[in-house]
């Protein structure tokens, strides 16, 4: 039902906002990197983009672990997918790069900052929630 807003241009994957979760914990790198990996198994760009798409996440992911700020943490999918998954999609569908680029910086940046952002800021005010949310 949300294939069309998964793939190519303008994207709205609800679960991108999971990504935040490395915020809190960055031994979720290694699950979310899979779950992008996996989700990216039904592209219809294909391999191509299981393996660009997921190491643009997992180079977010990486970034988010580094930040100590949640809201620019929020931007980090936002700017690398926007790039990469951009540059997917100029290079094989022939799309131009900067419009390419804005919709999926559009599309993530809603998902992750504008609704990721205010979830997390009331998670992470919720200390029992976020020891229970980590690894430790």
């Amino acid at each position: 039902m949300l294939l069309p807003f998964s793939y190519l241009g303008v994207q709205f994957r609800i679960a991108e906002i999971l990504v935040l979760l490395v915020f809190i914990d960055k031994r979720y790198i290694y699950g979310l990197t899979l779950g992008c990996l996996i989700a990216n198994l039904g592209s219809p760009l294909g391999p191509v983009d299981v393996i660009f798409g997921t190491l643009a996440t997992l180079i977010a992911l990486l970034l988010i672990s580094k930040t100590k700020n949640l809201f620019v943490a929020t931007l980090w999918p936002a700017v690398v997918n926007g790039i990469i998954i951009g540059l997917l999609l100029y290079y094989l569908l022939d799309l131009p790069f900067f419009l390419s680029a804005a919709q999926v910086f559009f599309g993530e940046f809603v998902v992750v900052t504008l609704i990721g952002y205010f979830l997390f800021k009331r998670i992470l005010r919720d200390r029992k929630l976020v020891e229970i949310i980590s690894f430790r």
